[in-house]
């Protein structure tokens, strides 16, 4: 039987090739490379007047363009669009032995200066929203804004607790690395405000082709989380727009106001309503609507009208 999941992903990589993406291998440093999606005359398109950068940060479920495919699409004509995989998702791997976010943000910043992108609009999504805040800490030349969507700027062993305990799962392997159709449809159902009936081959296709590279994101969901007490909040140089979906039950809506109350008037929070964590797949045109909004409001001088 044919997987149904794969063959969509194949058209949606002829797809994006149309938009004027390919996805290119960068050997970020010696045994590890990075797939980025990117332009294909990117060396004119990054940061030299003629097209903003905006850079895509995907969650711990699916690559890049399986996440951020409606973005991409409605974005590419007025902005230079990069999409990377992190390690161990897509076509991103490494021999190196470091699991932590702050280890994708340096290869990911790696990735985009091999390319040439210069100073950028990130936008992080759950996971890729960490990675996102992390490479503004350490990357403030590069990151000019930051869009971060249902997730938080760090995992504290205590924000962990809290939120295991009310999904019902003993560790984040066991709720983001399912291991049957039955568990993803579960994973999916509680990401999403109301994830549409499909039938079951549609998850075990799924399963077949996004969850792979196992015991290494494992180690990556590990090493996502830190200990309470080397947590101290900081303040961002960058302005940070926050993204939420009303009803997500993975990082719910109290998570991101508490954020916004913590980085003050730097940052604007809007929230999508009836939408859970996966909103820009649950709800694109309105996540669509939102995210144009802020780029032009970044870029008010820029291509973008």
């Amino acid at each position: 039987m044919v997987n149904t999941v794969k063959l969509y992903k194949l058209l949606l990589r002829a797809t994006m090739k149309l938009a004027g993406l390919r996805p290119q291998k960068i050997e970020v440093e010696p045994g590890t490379v990075m797939n980025i999606w990117a332009p294909t005359r990117s060396e004119k398109n990054a940061n030299n007047g003629k097209k903003p950068v905006v850079v895509f940060l995907h969650g711990f479920i699916g690559d890049g363009i399986l996440t951020w495919q409606f973005q991409v699409l409605a974005l590419v004509r007025d902005y230079a669009v990069y999409v990377p995989d992190f390690l161990f998702f897509g076509g991103s791997s490494t021999g190196n032995n470091r699991r932590t976010v702050g280890f994708q943000a340096e290869c990911v910043a790696r990735g985009l200066a091999k390319l040439g992108v210069q100073r950028c609009t990130v936008v992080g999504f759950s996971y890729g929203t960490m990675v996102a805040f992390r490479l503004a800490e350490s990357q403030p030349e590069l990151v000019e804004s930051v869009v971060a969507t249902c997730g938080p700027p760090v995992l504290t062993e205590s924000l962990t607790r809290e939120r295991l305990e009310r999904l019902g799962f003993p560790t984040w392997s066991e709720f983001l690395l399912p291991d049957s159709g039955s568990a993803l449809k579960k994973l999916l159902e509680i990401g999403s405000f109301h994830f549409p009936r499909l039938p079951k081959c549609v998850f075990k296709h799924a399963l077949e082709v996004m969850i792979d590279c196992r015991k290494e994101r494992t180690e990556l969901l590990e090493a996502m989380v830190i200990p309470d007490k080397d947590f101290a909040f900081r303040q961002y140089s960058q302005r940070v727009h926050l993204v939420w979906g009303e009803n997500d039950r993975i990082f719910p809506v109290e998570v991101a106001k508490s954020l916004k109350e913590n980085l003050g008037d730097n940052a604007t929070l809007v929230c999508i309503e009836k939408a859970g964590h996966i909103v820009a797949l649950e709800r694109p045109f309105v996540y669509n609507k939102c995210l144009k909004k802020i780029l032009a409001s970044i870029y008010k001088d820029g291509h973008t009208k």
